[in-house]
Order: C-alpha cells, then sequence, then structure tokens
C-alpha cells in the first residue's frame, strides 16, 4: 500500500493553504491524503469543566469541511482525516513515521523577525523521522517561469538522503534541481590575520567547484533528464539558498538526526532558511 502523504490541519488560513500544497503533492505522488488534526484534550474523560465530546465533534467538524474542500478541489486524490490525541508537537511528530512526508503551514513575513515560523513547526521539522515541508502563508504567484528545486549542500559532509529528496521532487515536478554549496575562507585565516590574495581565493573556490562536481555526478547519472545547475559561492549557504528561494518551487534542506538534548535540534542553516525563505522548504533528517 502506497503510504500517505500527510498534513497537518487546523482552523487556521495558513493550515490550509498547506493542505492544499500537500494535495497537489498527493496527486503528484499518486498517494492518497492523511489530514491530522492534533488535540492533547482528545481522549480523555469529559469534566464539569470541559466537555469532550464537544470539543471533539468539532474538531471533527472543522477535518469534515477541509476533507470536503480538498476532494472537490482535487477528485483524483484519496482524502481522510485523523484526530491525534496528543501535543501538537509530540503528536505530529510521532504520526509522520505513518507518512511519505508531513506538510505544515507556517506565519507569513511579520513585524517580529524572530517569529516567522511558529513553535510548533519548528519543534516538528526539529524532531520528526520524516521529512517535513513547511508551507508559508501567502506566498504570491510566481511569474512564468523554469519549475525549479533547491538543494542546500555541503560538500564537506554530503547527504545521500537530502540529494535524493530533491531529485525525486525535480522529476515529480519536471523541474531543474539548483545545488547551493555555500563555502568560506578555512578559519585559520582570521585566527592569523591573513588575507589571502586572488589566486588563493581562485583556488580555494576552484577546490569547492571540483568537490560539488563530484558529489553530483552520480545524480545526474541517476537523473539523466534532469537539468543540475551547481550553484557554488563564497560565504554561507543560508544567504544563498534565501535568495534562491524568490525563484523556486521548493528549497530542500538537511538536518540530522540528534538523539542528545531538547529543542528543534536544526542546524543553523536549515534554522535560517525555514525563517526567511519564501519558498516551501522542506526539511530532510540525515545521518
Amino acid at each position: 500500500m502506497t503510504r500517505p502523504v500527510l498534513a497537518a490541519v487546523d482552523a487556521s488560513v495558513r493550515s490550509r493553504a498547506a493542505a492544499h500544497w500537500a494535495a497537489q503533492e498527493a496527486g503528484r505522488r499518486g498517494a492518497p491524503l492523511r489530514l491530522l488534526h492534533a488535540r492533547p484534550f482528545l481522549g480523555r474523560k469529559a469534566n464539569d469543566l470541559v466537555k469532550i465530546e464537544d470539543l471533539e465533534a468539532s474538531a471533527q467538524s472543522m477535518l469534515g469541511d477541509v476533507v470536503q474542500e480538498l476532494a472537490a478541489a482535487y477528485p483524483g486524490v484519496a482524502v481522510s482525516a485523523e484526530l491525534v490525541p496528543d501535543a501538537a508537537i509530540d503528536g505530529l511528530a510521532e504520526a509522520a513515521e505513518q507518512g511519505q512526508l508531513l506538510v505544515i503551514g507556517t506565519r507569513g513575513l511579520g513585524g517580529f523577525r524572530g517569529l516567522l515560523v511558529g513553535s510548533v513547526s519548528l519543534g516538528v521539522a526539529g524532531r520528526s523521522a520524516t521529512p517535513v515541508v513547511l508551507v508559508r502563508e501567502g506566498r504570491p504567484e510566481l511569474p512564468s517561469h523554469e519549475p525549479e528545486v533547491t538543494v542546500g549542500f555541503d560538500a564537506l559532509e554530503p547527504a545521500d538522503s537530502v540529494l535524493e529528496f530533491a531529485f525525486e521532487e525535480a522529476q515529480l515536478r519536471g523541474a531543474r534541481v539548483r545545488v547551493v554549496h555555500g563555502w568560506e575562507l578555512p578559519p585559520t585565516y582570521g585566527y592569523a590575520g591573513w588575507i589571502p590574495v586572488e589566486s588563493e581565493r581562485e583556488e580555494l573556490g576552484a577546490l569547492a567547484v571540483g568537490m560539488v562536481a563530484e558529489a553530483v555526478a552520480p545524480w545526474r547519472a541517476k537523473y539523466p533528464r534532469t537539468l543540475v545547475l551547481e550553484d557554488v559561492r563564497t560565504g554561507g549557504g543560508a544567504a544563498a539558498l534565501v535568495e534562491a528561494s524568490a525563484q523556486s518551487d521548493l528549497v530542500v534542506v538537511g538536518r540530522r538526526h540528534r538523539t542528545l538534548g531538547l529543542g528543534t535540534r536544526l542546524g543553523s542553516v536549515a534554522h535560517a532558511v525555514i525563517h526567511h525563505a519564501q519558498s516551501p522548504v522542506a526539511v530532510v533528517p540525515h545521518d
């Protein structure tokens, strides 16, 4: 049985946008779509203060409305819904294991630069063992352009699962792949106060280009019909990915599996891209 594409929904506009994105993705993948609504009160016993059955009925009604809306808009996609009786981050991260990927809506750009993405979106993206796609609310339609999937790439620590996700997405969309690698001068230059001459910069840049080309070559061979652009530049990769997101249909970043500590467990590049990218962002866990 084909595993479903999952989408977290609630009563917000941003979750509806994410659900529509997920339905389109399910159609591309030939997969069913399952809507998830997580609430910690579900499954508890009623008391004098809270009528759990009323809250559950309200949640079921909301899910039913979204199911009907999506079923009408995407008749080729089988849509179902499920209530998750747990707190949002824990419940969604666990439920994500049932699907191919989980789609979550995020807020659009606001006045507080540190609050562009909600804690639930960050928490699930940082903990899920399944790829999570964060869909920005209110992104304007892109002008006519060649479809593109952008993927962040670290030539020193390449992650096959991240590249594979990006190439698979590009193939599903008939899109090209932009492989972005941002390199920086070795720390020893800064420690010693050295300023590299132009020839040294060119040599280091050529080395980075060569490393990316070598790592991407097997993927070019595996996906011969997919156009690949190798985008190697100085500076951090986050800024390059955010810039590329303006013309991308999807930006793909990696996140290492972590077993220690608490928090979102997102690396600095993934964190920056999630907050500031204009396109949907896929966070792919890898070893």
